[in-house]
């Protein structure tokens, strides 16, 4: 898809999972989803991300089957509504389904850790995000251990999509994610946040998605204990807005409303490129 050139591309999450971290459970009906997608576009979402696998730390894998099942309703029904539709899914089968039934975007968070889904990509043509993980859902929580993380993580994602572009992707068609809170501590999360216009200045387009994450719950701790998701919101606009000022094209969010009101002040607040 061809992203803004004012402001970033605003992913709205629509996870139709019973079990992730902020939502789980809220969409799981064919109906639920589809309006909550519906209710997005309206807050001014451009693309809908639709996830029928929790990714959170400890999630355990769920099978293609199932996972078809969650998604593919979903993805057509949006589609066919001529809306812009991102799979989330690390499965090639998923993903190549879900393309078929007229997803746009594939963001896969293990950066083809499928070794089918390249393939997949290339074929359709598509568009795709790679995200950096340290590890599985399952384990990336445990010990992660970086000599420097932003080097690491720049270095690993370039040479994904530089391979990606190789097998035949084209330019623009390929985006990065840090993978923030992906086999991160509290202080490898900061550190790469502090440093986007690394990942800005490779040339691939830049999402983010750092809504509602545990980190932030931390670091705005109150009294010792931890904000809930649902106090989380004005630590993840800051964020949003800081990774705006750097250069990141797209930003991944459950609050689409809230987020939309912030990308489009601070576009204001930029001066007139022309």
């Amino acid at each position: 898809m061809r992203l803004p050139d004012d402001r970033p591309a605003l992913m709205g999450i629509l996870n139709v999972t019973p079990d992730s971290f902020s939502d789980g459970g809220m969409h799981f009906t064919l109906q639920d989803a589809v309006d909550a997608g519906l209710r997005m576009v309206d807050d001014g979402a451009d693309i809908l991300d639709v996830g029928g696998e929790s990714t959170r730390p400890g999630a355990q894998p769920v099978e293609a089957d199932e996972e078809l099942r969650r998604v593919l309703p979903v993805v057509e029904a949006l589609a066919t509504r001529g809306l812009v539709v991102s799979v989330d899914t690390m499965k090639a089968e998923v993903a190549r389904l879900s393309l078929l039934a007229g997803a746009q975007i594939v963001n896969d968070v293990s950066a083809f850790g499928n070794s089918r889904m390249l393939e997949v990509c290339v074929n359709a043509q598509t568009t795709v995000c790679v995200m950096h993980m340290q590890g599985t859902p399952q384990t990336m929580q445990l010990a992660p251990e970086y000599g420097d993380v932003v080097e690491e993580v720049v270095s690993g994602l370039v040479a994904v999509a530089e391979n990606a572009n190789l097998a035949g992707i084209p330019d623009g068609q390929i985006w990065i994610d840090p993978g923030i809170g992906f086999g991160k501590t509290d202080e490898h999360n900061f550190a790469l946040l502090r440093n986007l216009s690394r990942f800005v200045e490779t040339g691939y387009p830049v999402l983010l998605g750092v809504s509602r994450k545990g980190f932030i719950g931390r670091a705005l701790a109150r009294k010792g204990t931890a904000l809930s998701v649902g106090e989380r919101l004005e630590g993840t606009l800051a964020i949003q807005v800081a990774a705006q000022l750097d250069g990141v094209r797209i930003l991944r969010a459950h609050d689409v409303l809230a987020s939309r009101r912030a990308i489009d002040m601070t576009s204001r607040l930029r001066p007139d490129p022309g």
